[in-house]
């Protein structure tokens, strides 16, 4: 596919310096898998919870937070489509969890994310039937086509060409595993294949690329939540490396540099997370006072659940107003923008 054409490719010193800092954790990464199952279960259950929220609320499917434990971790039946389809990517994440060793890239394994994301929608795991431009709306009301994919007719077979050139590739050991992945999820993404649910396929097969390399972080990290934290970035870089893709012209760099700073970043949470879980000791709210008093700046009722993940949200609210009470916090702003800072005296 096109971004595999490349030949002697000489990576830029920053992305040299990210992949050799990801390879480093990668290293450690046995160390963190090896804290107390509690520990990696309630990482696990969190990033399962995040990243089923976040790489669907990228493309505009939300549900109703509390309906989410129950939904992705109990066994709550979904109540609508939205909820079918956050229900789904759970589905598809635990399909990618249980056999990412078997499993092979093919276009097959592509159209059943696709059909698990999309759940029992026409469209479920069909190869897009009319061109699909991905538009742009400008303040004036203007609609700007700022990238043309590829169209519908000749999607299967780029899809299995892409497939193809992946496989090659790392057989091969034509490029460093990092950037082979990068490449796969890039031109996926330029070649669009499906009428809807692109972007969140892409993240599923990002993480069983990644998982196949043996990088675990995904598990216990979700990298859909970095990414949505980051998709202005990510649509910038996307939107530069997709440039002149079609003649294979265009410039992998600052979609590469991106994807490597999303996984690296992922790693170092994934190491302060597993270091701080396994030394907090006592009762929840003492857990949720420590992860408070170690806090740096402003923070949100996020970032603790983050760090508390066997922690309720009704339980962390509750420190929050005790703590406020006694004019230990202070709250910025309200509502779902509301945000936290410790009082110095």
């Amino acid at each position: 596919m096109n971004s595999f054409k490349k030949k002697n490719v000489e990576l830029p010193l920053s992305a040299v310096w990210l992949t050799n800092s990801i390879s480093e954790y990668k290293g450690k990464q046995d160390i963190y898998t090896k804290q107390t199952p509690q520990v990696l279960k309630t990482l696990f259950e969190t990033a399962l919870i995040e990243s089923a929220e976040s790489s669907n609320r990228i493309e505009g499917v939300t549900i109703d937070r509390a309906r989410l434990k129950p939904l992705l971790i109990g066994h709550s039946r979904p109540r609508d489509r939205s909820e079918e389809e956050v229900a789904g990517y759970r589905k598809a994440l635990d399909l990618i969890h249980k056999k990412y060793k078997s499993i092979s890239i093919t276009p097959e394994i592509i159209q059943e994310f696709h059909s698990l994301c999309r759940n029992e929608s026409w469209d479920a795991g069909k190869w897009k039937e009319k061109d699909n431009d991905i538009i742009r709306k400008n303040p004036d009301g203007r609609v700007e086509v700022i990238f043309r994919p590829v169209s519908a007719a000749k999607t299967p077979e780029m899809m299995e060409q892409l497939c193809l050139s992946y496989e090659y590739s790392i057989s091969q050991l034509k490029y460093p595993d990092l950037y082979a992945v990068a490449c796969l999820v890039l031109d996926f993404l330029s070649i669009h294949p499906f009428r809807d649910g692109n972007g969140r396929v892409s993240r599923l097969l990002t993480l069983l690329a990644l998982y196949q390399h043996g990088f675990m972080v995904g598990k216990y990290i979700s990298i859909e939540r970095i990414i949505e934290n980051s998709k202005e970035t990510y649509y910038e870089n996307l939107n530069k490396s997709s440039q002149k893709w079609h003649d294979a012209r265009h410039d992998v760099i600052p979609w590469l540099n991106y994807f490597l700073g999303t996984v690296l970043t992922a790693y170092k949470e994934f190491e302060i997370r597993a270091r701080n879980i396994n030394s907090l000791r006592g009762t929840k709210k003492e857990l949720v006072i420590q992860v408070i008093n170690s806090q740096h700046g402003e923070f949100t009722i996020s970032d603790i659940e983050r760090a508390c993940p066997s922690v309720s949200r009704v339980m962390i609210k509750k420190v929050l107003l005790q703590m406020h009470k006694a004019r230990k916090i202070k709250g910025i702003g309200i509502g779902q923008s509301a945000r936290w800072k410790r009082m110095v005296y």
